[in-house]
C-alpha cells in the first residue's frame, strides 16, 4: 500500500485564529508539523490549505500546499478534496489525515498509524495514550475512546469515542490522539456521509464512521502529542519547542 499525508489547515480557529501561522521559535506551527510529516517519510506530505497565506508558507519552506474550499465542513472533506485533484489515478490508496496543531508530534506515530491500518485490515486507524492525569478523567477537552486490546495491549479496535469518563469501573482510560490514516475507499465513503446522531451530539466526527459500520483500528503508543488549541496551548509549544516569542499570540 503506497500512503500520503495530508495536513488540513484553515485560519478561522475559534479560539486561536490564525494559529497555523502561529511563530513557534522563528518557525509557523504548520511548518513545524509538515517538517515532522516528511521526516516520517511514509509517502509524498501536501497541506490542504484553505487560505492563500498557509500555502504560502508551506511553499517558502519547500513544501507542497494545495488551496482548497474555504467553505468545505471539515478538515476531512479538505483531504479529501486535495487527494482527488493531487492523486486523480489513484497511486494512493492509504490517506493519513494529520492535523496541523501537532507541532511536538513525533514522526514514529505517522508510521505506526499507517502500520495500524495496513496490518489490521480495518477501514481506519487511529491513535491513543493511556491518561497519566487523573484531571483529565473528567475533562471534556480530551476524547475517551472505548477500544477492544488484542492480547499485546498494542493494538485494538475502537467501539466507540466520548467526552465523557467511559467505560466505569476500574482500569485505565485512554486519550485519543485525533491522527488518523484511512484506506481511500474509506475516506471516499465517509465524506459522502450525513452527519450521524452521536456525532452531533458528542461533536465527534469519528462516530460518524462507527454508526456507519466503518472499523477503526487504535495503536496505543506513550505519548500524547501537544496539541495547540489556545494561546495558553501556544506559550507551552513556545516553551517546549523554543525560546518563546516576543510577538503577541495570534
Amino acid at each position: 500500500m503506497r500512503a500520503i499525508v495530508v495536513i488540513p489547515a484553515r485560519m478561522a480557529s475559534t479560539r486561536l485564529p490564525g494559529k497555523p501561522l502561529a511563530d513557534i521559535a522563528g518557525v509557523p506551527m504548520i511548518v513545524r508539523v509538515w517538517r515532522q510529516a516528511v521526516a516520517a517519510d511514509v509517502g509524498p506530505v501536501v497541506v490542504a490549505a484553505a487560505e492563500r497565506e498557509i500555502a504560502d508558507a508551506i511553499e517558502s519552506a519547500g513544501g507542497t500546499a494545495f488551496l482548497t474550499d474555504p467553505d468545505l465542513p471539515s478538515g476531512s472533506d479538505r483531504v479529501f478534496a486535495a487527494v482527488e485533484k493531487l492523486d486523480p489515478e489513484q497511486n494512493r490508496d492509504v490517506i493519513v489525515n494529520l492535523q496541523g496543531d501537532l507541532p511536538a508530534l513525533d514522526s514514529q506515530s505517522i508510521r505506526t498509524v499507517v502500520d495500524a491500518l495496513v496490518t489490521t485490515g480495518a477501514d481506519i486507524a487511529t491513535l491513543a495514550a493511556e491518561i497519566d492525569d487523573s484531571a483529565d478523567y473528567d475533562n471534556p477537552s480530551v476524547v475517551k475512546p472505548v477500544v477492544v486490546w488484542d492480547v499485546t495491549g498494542e493494538r485494538g479496535r475502537a467501539l466507540y469515542f466520548s467526552r465523557a469518563r467511559i467505560p466505569t469501573g476500574d482500569g485505565p482510560l485512554f486519550h485519543h490522539i485525533g491522527i488518523y490514516a484511512f484506506r481511500r475507499s474509506a475516506l471516499a465513503r465517509f465524506v459522502k456521509l450525513a452527519p450521524s446522531p452521536l456525532e452531533r451530539r458528542e461533536k465527534l466526527e469519528q462516530l460518524r464512521a462507527l454508526e456507519a459500520g466503518m472499523t477503526i483500528a487504535v495503536a496505543r503508543v506513550d505519548v500524547v502529542p501537544l496539541s495547540v488549541d489556545t494561546p495558553a496551548d501556544l506559550e507551552k509549544a513556545r516553551a517546549l519547542l523554543g525560546r518563546p516569542s516576543r510577538s503577541k499570540p495570534l
